[in-house]
């Protein structure tokens, strides 16, 4: 199945913020916010992505901005997000996500295996931090349990395929549910770090997805953010319309959980959720919630985001067109 270009209608603002983003403009330029409400109008509607948001974190709103989402996801559901490292300061909780996992039928959280060694880098060993970690709720299916399967890539920028984990393939929608966050290597950890490597298998896929493959050492940089996309695409395409991505942000770290119990404390606060089903609507609009934050606390993670080309992430799924940088923002209350 192939991801088509989702495209919705609408206009909305957050906390007096009333903001459509365009492009990375809306990213890098911290005062553009007004110049692309102008851009935004002239666009067609068709080409707009709705993204819904809520300023609460609770499980409630969580169910509420999904319902919003969810018309396509049907079948058996994977549940895709971090579960973390032992006992990570940050991650999202299991108190958020068991409500929200058990008013979706047939659902399961799904997780794989780490490349860089530590406590989940074995299926044994994950399973016993995902115990400590408190997932235990419902069950987790590690996809690389059983080895892995090639997604391809179609037009990749350097791959041709992707080895997923092997369960991967044995699911019929997938829930990306996202914790925003900085990220060491990415710059940021939005929802197509979540799947790009999430769902990579530890052994075969990380390794192609970070550069090990073909360039024998670990990339960084416009490179690193194109292998995600090519990764991303190749899952967006597998689950066409039977996918939709949830962005949490809270505990804004610029650490990713894999960090574990040495991540960064937040400097800002939490924000809210966002959810669409348009990949790069979603992390857009949470970059972009970022720099539009109006005092300096914002600046550690921006900092991050830039030092590590990470805004490269929203271009490069935009070459794939693998949705829009250009959304409505719709508060859910």
């Amino acid at each position: 199945m192939k991801l088509t270009r989702r495209n919705f209608v609408k206009l909305a603002g957050i906390a007096g913020l009333v903001g459509l983003s365009s492009g990375l403009a809306g990213c890098s330029d911290k005062a553009a916010v007004s110049q692309n409400i102008a851009v935004a109008e002239k666009i067609p509607p068709a080409d707009k992505a709705t993204v819904y948001f809520s300023k609460t974190i609770d499980a409630d709103h969580l169910i509420k901005l999904y319902g919003k989402i969810n018309s396509q996801i049907t079948g058996k559901v994977a549940i895709k997000l971090h579960t973390g490292e032992p006992n990570g300061p940050n991650i999202l909780r299991p108190d958020l996500v068991a409500p929200f996992q058990a008013q979706i039928p047939n659902s399961t959280i799904i997780e794989a295996n780490v490349a860089y060694g530590g406590a989940r880098s074995s299926t044994e060993r994950h399973r016993k931090v995902l115990k400590a970690n408190g997932w235990t709720f419902c069950p987790v299916d590690i996809i690389d349990e059983d080895g892995d399967v090639d997604f391809p890539v179609s037009g990749g920028f350097h791959l041709k395929k992707v080895a997923m984990g092997k369960h991967l393939a044995d699911y019929d929608s997938l829930v990306v549910l996202t914790h925003f966050k900085g990220h060491a290597m990415g710059g940021f950890g939005g929802s197509l770090k979540n799947i790009a490597i999430g769902c990579a298998s530890g052994k075969v896929g990380k390794r192609q997805v970070h550069g090990l493959e073909d360039y024998g050492e670990w990339v960084l940089g416009d490179t690193l953010m194109e292998l995600m996309a090519d990764s991303g695409k190749a899952i967006c395409d597998h689950f066409g319309k039977q996918i939709v991505f949830i962005n949490v942000l809270q505990r804004l770290s610029i650490d990713c959980d894999c960090a574990g119990a040495g991540a960064a404390a937040p400097e800002l606060p939490d924000l809210g959720i966002l959810a669409s089903t348009d990949i790069l609507a979603v992390d857009q609009a949470a970059v972009d919630m970022v720099y539009a934050f109006p005092d300096n606390r914002k600046n550690s993670l921006i900092e991050r985001i830039e030092s590590r080309s990470g805004l490269r992430q929203l271009s490069a799924m935009a070459q794939h067109q693998m949705g829009t940088s250009t959304y409505e923002l719709v508060t859910v209350d």
